[in-house]
């Protein structure tokens, strides 16, 4: 009888220690599941049957289990029992993976929003385009080209192509529409990032200024710029794997304040010398974003006022962390069609049917290639100047998410393509390569 107490007492000390060094991996895993859900299924209008099958249905997100309650507008996702966590839905913030001590019952400020235009044609309103059959696309060519990126392995979700302001091809897969909201993932980066640019050229930020960042102003990081922060350059230290509890991984499921995160990291390199990926970084401009504004009021306004809903991207909905921060490394949905709005935005050098939301000189920035990141990215905004797609114009630049979030800009061209979806082993090159030659010289 002792012996058999003593093996229990052992197995339970084990199963302590495995429960103590996988706490956070639980908790990742668990605050992933939850947040998914809670966005598909009250912000994308989707099913938990749906979601489970498609979004979290990969490892090691399929090992969770989820539940709605849709009377207080929540999910909550498990991880082998062992830990739960929940995300909630707020009207006009989305949805917010939350902490125990949060507390749900205090009131929070949110965006004011405009009207959608219902009567100008789609895009520069809502309205159903102007139909126009161009004689140099073949169109056979066209189509078939965006049919060969729908299938089990690339699991491709949407695809929209426009040309000289006109939707020329447009798919869907099965259980999507026009109207489904998706997420971008980090094509929320290249927002953020316009943010910042419409506010330089209203002469209200310098971006070659320093970074306001009172932690930073007593050592060697007092130099890094806003400009480096924007090509993501600054030396700063950061970890980007969503494969492991990495940087982004705890920021995304663990923190109250996604802003904080990178300011707390130290140098490993020279600013303007060490290019390395954050969404650490794109969350701290949102957070310089802020400190630009008096009130947080202006701030959750500005995102919508002075772009979103000015280009018409009504469908869009940016989410908000639980400081009230808007998470503009990963986390803004909108229909495909939205998504390609934004690029055509860039198409026109910020000109939007006349009105001018920010200056051709900001995209020329925006596009030149960072030091030290082989031609590969700009100021949140992905490059092909390195020749990465090598059948593709090299002055094509993009906005890219996890997943295989992508929305090219091709100048050459005068096109806009849109792809969504939920792997990124679509061959692109081929993809860009075929439609671009179905436009006929």
């Amino acid at each position: 009888m002792k012996l058999l107490k003593r093996s229990l007492l052992v197995i339970l000390i084990i199963l302590a220690i495995a429960f103590y060094y996988n706490y956070p991996k639980l908790n990742i895993l668990a605050g992933y599941s939850a947040k998914n859900m809670a966005s598909s299924v009250y912000l994308a209008g989707r099913t938990l049957a749906f979601t489970d099958s498609t979004d979290n249905n990969f490892s090691p997100i399929n090992l969770t289990s989820d539940k709605i309650n849709r009377e207080e507008k929540s999910a909550t996702g498990s991880a082998f029992g062992l830990l739960t966590r929940k995300a909630i839905y707020r009207d006009g913030l989305g949805c917010v993976l939350i902490t125990d001590d949060f507390d749900t019952s205090k009131p929070f400020l949110v965006p004011h929003r405009a009207q959608p235009d219902m009567t100008t044609p789609y895009p520069y309103g809502n309205a159903p385009q102007k139909d126009t059959v161009f004689n140099s696309i073949n169109y056979n060519q066209l189509n078939t080209a965006v049919n060969s990126i729908f299938n089990s392995v690339n699991k491709t979700r949407a695809v929209v192509v426009l040309y000289k302001d006109h939707i020329i091809a447009e798919k869907y897969d099965s259980g999507f529409t026009k109207d489904s909201k998706l997420l971008g993932w980090s094509m929320t980066k290249s927002i953020t990032g316009t943010l910042v640019g419409i506010l330089q050229c209203k002469g209200k930020i310098n971006v070659y200024d320093k970074a306001p960042i009172e932690a930073w102003q007593n050592d060697d990081r007092k130099n890094i710029t806003i400009h480096n922060l924007l090509q993501m350059n600054s030396g700063l230290e950061w970890d980007e794997d969503y494969n492991t509890i990495s940087d982004v991984t705890k920021m995304l499921f663990l923190e109250k304040d996604v802003t904080a995160t990178q300011i707390n990291k130290p140098l490993v390199g020279k600013p303007n010398e060490t290019w390395n990926y954050s969404s650490g970084t794109t969350n701290l401009l949102s957070g310089i974003l802020r400190k630009q504004f008096t009130t947080h009021q202006e701030y959750l306004d500005f995102w919508y006022s002075a772009l979103i809903d000015k280009i018409g991207m009504n469908s869009m909905v940016i989410e908000a962390d639980m400081s009230g921060n808007y998470i503009g490394s990963s986390y803004a949905w909108a229909t495909p069609r939205d998504w390609a709005k934004l690029g055509l935005l860039y198409l026109h050098n910020g000109d939007w049917n006349g009105t001018s939301i920010f200056d051709s000189d900001w995209v020329d920035y925006a596009t030149t290639p960072t030091p030290t990141s082989d031609d590969w990215y700009g100021a949140q905004i992905w490059l092909n100047a390195g020749n990465r797609y090598p059948d593709v114009p090299k002055n094509m630049f993009s906005f890219n998410g996890y997943q295989g979030q992508n929305v090219f800009i091709l100048p050459d061209q005068e096109m806009v393509i849109v792809r969504m979806g939920l792997t990124k082993n679509a061959d692109i090159n081929v993809f860009l390569k075929d439609i671009i030659s179905s436009i006929k010289n």
